[in-house]
C-alpha cells in the first residue's frame, strides 16, 4: 500500500514464557479507517501495544510516521486525577488563571505557548463526545467507565496525532455515547487503526484487516463487505473441495484400473510366452519390458493421484472451521399467554437516587417474547434485571414470578465455579444428564476433547460464555426465562455469532440489556423496554402494560 502510516515488516512476538503471539509478521497501514478483526487471543491488543511502543518486539521493525494517540482497552487511570489532568491541559489552564489575576512571568506564557484558545477547543472536543458540560477539576473516581472512555478518546484527539491506535473504544459506552463517538470517528482525519467487536464501527471503516492464520489480509470496504466476501471465498473453497474429492477418487480409480491392466497383460503375456516356446532369454526380456510399461503407468498415475491429494490439502486448508452453535432445546418452551413475571408500582432506591419514579413501574413478561431493555449508563438496567431474577426487592409494590426457573448471566459472567473444570461445572448443573450425553453436548458447544476438562477460570470471554450457556440452558428444569446483561460485552466477533446461534434455538422468553443494536437484530427481539430518568417506558406502547389477567 503507498502512504503508508505504519509499516511493520518482519515483527514477531513472544512473551516471557516462550508462548508465541506473532511471527514473521509484515504490513502496512494507510490513511483512513482500518479496522483490525481476528479472534480472541490472536494477538490484536499486543500488535496495538507493539505499535504504540508498550511492548518491543522479538524480532522485526515498527515505523510509524507521524504523531501517535493510542486509546487501551484498560485505561491506566487512577481515580484523583482531574479531567483537566486527564486531558493534559491542567499546567496550561493554570498558566492561563495566573496571567488572568495579572502575574506577568515568563514561565506561564511559555507554558501555555500557542495555546490561548485551549479551553474553547477542548470544550468543543468534549460537547462532541457528550461530555461538554463536565468541569475540568472533576475527579475521576466519579465519573462512568463510559465517560471515562469517551474522556480519554478527547485526550488523544487533542494531540492532534496523524496516527490514532483505538482498542474496543465502544466498551462501556452507552447507544448515545457511541453514536457521538462514531461521528467523531467519521470525521476524523488521519490513519486510524481500531480493534472492535461493534460492528456499526467496524462497519464505518474504509477496510478490514483480517488477522488470519498469522498474516494479514485486507478487505476493501466496511465490516458487512468483509462478511460478504468471506462467505464468497468459503462457497469458492467448498466447490474446490468438491472439485478436488471427485478428482482424487477418479485419479485411485484410474490407477486401480491402470494396475489391473498390468496384471492382465502380465499374466497373458506369461501364458502367450509359455504357448509360444520362445528361448528363456527372450521370455525374459519381454517380461522385464512389460513390468517396466506397467511401472512407469503406476508411477504416473500415482503421481496424478499425489497431485490430486495436494490440490485437496490446499483446497481444505482455504475452508475455515465451522464454529456456529446449533442446538435442540424443546423444554425451554413456553405458552404464549403465560405470565412469567408481573410487577405493579414497584420502586427502588439505591443511594441518593430512586428508580421508577413517580406511581412506580409496571411490567409483565409473557409467552416466548424477547425484549431488548435499553437506557443510558446508570439508568438501573442491571438493577431491574436482578429485581426480575430475585436478587433484590422493591422498596414498595407487589412481584409475582411463576413457577419456573429464571436464568440471569450478568456481565461478569460469575455463575459457574472458576476452579472446576467445564466438564464438572455441566455435571453439577445437569446430574440428570448421563456422563456420555454431557459430552456429547460439550461438543455441540465446541468444547472437545481437553478442552472440556479446562477450568473454568482460565477460559476466555467467549469460552466462558459458551461454557455458562451450556450449564444453564441444558440445567434441571430448564430455564423459561432468561436474563442476559451486556452479554456481548469483551466477545469477539466469533463468540458473538455463537451466542446468537444458541439464541436461535431457545424458546423461552428473553430480557437483553444491549448497545450493540446488531445483535439485538439478529436475536430477533419483538419488544423494546426503555429506562430513561427513573421511568419505565415502552417503546411498543404508548404505555407500559400492566399485568391485568394474567394466565400463569
Amino acid at each position: 500500500m503507498s502512504d503508508a502510516y505504519i509499516v511493520c515488516s518482519n515483527l514477531s512476538f513472544t512473551w516471557p514464557d516462550d508462548t508465541p503471539v506473532l511471527r514473521d509478521l509484515s504490513f502496512s497501514v494507510p490513511g483512513g479507517r482500518t479496522g483490525l478483526v481476528a479472534p480472541n487471543g490472536a494477538g490484536k491488543t499486543t500488535l496495538l501495544r507493539l505499535i504504540a511502543g508498550e511492548l518491543t518486539p522479538s524480532a522485526g521493525s515498527i515505523t510509524v510516521d507521524g504523531v501517535l494517540g493510542y486509546l487501551p482497552q484498560n485505561l491506566p487511570l487512577t481515580g484523583e486525577l482531574t479531567v483537566a489532568e486527564v486531558l493534559g491541559i491542567a499546567p496550561v489552564l493554570a498558566a492561563l488563571a495566573a496571567v488572568e489575576s495579572g502575574d506577568t512571568d515568563e514561565r506561564h506564557f511559555t507554558t501555555i505557548g500557542a495555546d490561548w484558545d485551549i479551553e474553547e477547543r477542548t470544550r468543543a472536543q468534549l460537547d462532541r463526545l457528550g461530555l461538554g458540560e463536565l468541569p475540568f477539576d472533576r475527579r475521576l473516581h466519579t465519573l462512568s467507565g463510559g465517560q471515562i472512555v469517551s474522556l480519554g478518546l478527547a485526550a488523544q484527539l487533542l494531540r492532534r496525532p496523524d496516527v490514532l491506535l483505538l482498542d474496543e473504544p465502544t466498551n462501556n459506552l452507552d447507544l448515545e455515547a457511541r453514536h457521538q463517538l462514531y461521528d467523531v470517528l467519521t470525521d476524523w482525519n488521519g490513519c486510524l487503526l481500531l480493534v472492535s467487536h461493534d460492528r456499526a464501527l467496524l462497519d464505518r471503516t474504509d477496510r478490514i484487516a483480517e488477522l488470519h492464520d498469522g498474516e494479514i489480509r485486507y478487505y476493501g470496504g466496511s465490516f458487512t463487505d468483509y462478511e460478504q466476501a468471506v462467505q464468497a471465498e468459503q462457497a469458492v473453497a467448498e466447490k474446490n473441495i468438491r472439485t478436488a474429492e471427485q478428482e482424487v477418487k477418479r485419479e485411485k480409480r484410474e490407477l486401480q484400473q491402470a494396475r489391473e491392466r498390468a496384471a492382465r497383460r502380465a499374466s497373458n503375456a506369461q501364458r502367450n510366452l509359455g504357448n509360444a516356446g520362445l528361448p528363456k532369454i527372450f521370455a525374459g526380456t519381454m517380461k522385464r519390458n512389460a513390468q517396466q510399461s506397467a511401472g512407469r503407468a503406476n508411477e504416473t498415475h500415482g503421481a496424478r493421484l499425489d497431485a490430486a491429494k495436494n490440490r485437496l490439502d490446499e483446497a481444505g486448508r482455504a475452508l475455515r472451521e465451522e464454529q456456529r452453535i446449533v442446538l435442540n432445546l424443546p423444554d425451554t418452551e413456553v405458552p404464549a399467554g403465560r405470565t412469567l413475571f408481573a410487577a405493579e408500582h414497584i420502586r427502588f432506591r439505591f443511594g441518593d437516587r430512586e428508580l421508577f419514579a413517580g406511581e412506580g413501574a409496571d411490567l409483565a413478561i409473557r409467552g416466548p417474547e424477547r425484549i431488548a431493555l435499553t437506557g443510558p449508563n446508570g439508568a438501573g438496567k442491571s438493577t431491574l434485571l436482578r429485581i426480575v431474577h430475585g436478587d433484590l426487592t422493591p422498596d414498595s409494590g407487589t412481584v409475582t414470578r411463576a413457577d419456573g426457573r429464571i436464568a440471569y448471566l450478568s456481565q461478569r459472567l460469575d455463575l459457574l465455579d472458576p476452579d472446576r473444570t467445564v466438564a464438572e461445572n455441566l455435571a453439577a448443573a445437569a446430574p440428570h444428564l448421563p456422563a456420555a450425553q454431557r459430552m456429547n453436548l460439550l461438543a455441540r458447544f465446541l468444547f472437545r476433547g481437553s478442552r472440556a476438562h479446562l477450568p473454568v477460570g482460565v477460559l476466555s470471554g467467549g469460552e466462558r460464555l459458551r461454557a455458562t450457556l451450556a450449564c444453564v440452558l441444558f440445567a434441571e428444569p430448564a430455564p423459561q426465562l432468561l436474563l442476559l446483561d451486556e452479554p456481548t460485552n469483551n466477545l469477539d466477533l466469533v463468540s458473538v455469532g455463537q451466542l446468537v446461534g444458541a439464541l436461535e434455538s431457545y424458546q423461552g422468553a428473553i430480557v437483553v440489556v444491549s448497545h450493540d443494536e446488531r445483535f439485538l437484530a439478529e436475536v430477533r427481539v419483538s419488544r423494546r423496554l426503555r429506562l430513561a430518568d427513573g421511568r419505565l417506558l415502552d417503546d411498543n406502547a404508548t404505555a407500559t402494560p400492566g399485568p391485568e389477567s394474567p394466565h400463569w
